[in-house]
């Protein structure tokens, strides 16, 4: 297999194979399965590790996620705040920063679906998957940002317009082909996990808040012994 075609699958192919399964099982799921739309919460078997894992998580996470979503969404702005090199400098920290936070939620985590066994016991192999392909991720994340750092600019630049020929169904894998093999993980590692959220936990926050307002209660019974 030569080089082209290995970044046309990885690049092209794949992508589109995750975006498809996304779209099509999340919509089947919902269809089918709809209290299955919940982060099936095990923080009433054990709050205060919950809590401490939880909360940095989230912050990271979702600061992370919106700062990729505007590089996105609005390169040129990104490209334009860098060119003052203390802005540049700010938002890299900041960024390298709640990259950090995440890893130690995601560590949090891990350690208590581990190391409770009530907790343990309402984990399933999914949540396992889930979890080691969101750790790995995580830690791509972080040692591209130590690595190959000012990724504010590389990414407006370059996977900006790579992401943006995707959508708009004109693929051009030239744009991450000579990128480092940390960014190529990391953008291959994102198609999987968009691949595979619908199989997860992860699609509670399709549905957050509002759904919650008008649904049924949801009767939940405990079948396991004490």
């Amino acid at each position: 297999m030569t080089q082209h075609t290995f970044d046309q699958f990885l690049f092209v192919g794949l992508p589109y194979v995750c975006l498809v399964i996304f779209f099509l099982m999340t919509i089947y799921r919902y269809r089918t399965q709809s209290f299955s739309y919940s982060s099936l919460s095990s923080q009433f078997l054990e709050n205060k590790q919950h809590f401490w894992a939880v909360v940095p998580f989230h912050y990271g996470v979702l600061i992370v996620t919106a700062g990729h979503l505007l590089a996105f969404l609005v390169p040129r702005s990104i490209l334009i705040w860098n060119t003052h090199p203390l802005r540049m400098f700010i938002l890299e920290v900041s960024a390298l920063a709640f990259g950090f936070l995440t890893l130690l939620g995601m560590i949090g985590l891990i350690v208590r679906r581990l190391g409770n066994p009530k907790v343990r016991a309402v984990t399933v192999l999914s949540d396992w998957v889930l979890f080691a392909l969101l750790l790995i991720q995580v830690v791509l994340g972080v040692s591209i940002a130590v690595f190959h750092p000012w990724g504010a600019g590389w990414f407006s630049a370059s996977l900006a317009p790579y992401l943006w020929s995707v959508f708009l169904l004109r693929p051009d894998p030239t744009y991450v082909a000579a990128m480092p093999w940390l960014v190529k993980l990391h953008v291959i590692l994102a198609f999987v996990i968009v691949g595979y959220f619908p199989f997860t936990r992860l699609v509670h926050v399709l549905v957050i808040p509002n759904p919650y307002l008008w649904r049924k209660t949801q009767v939940v019974r405990w079948y396991s012994r004490r």
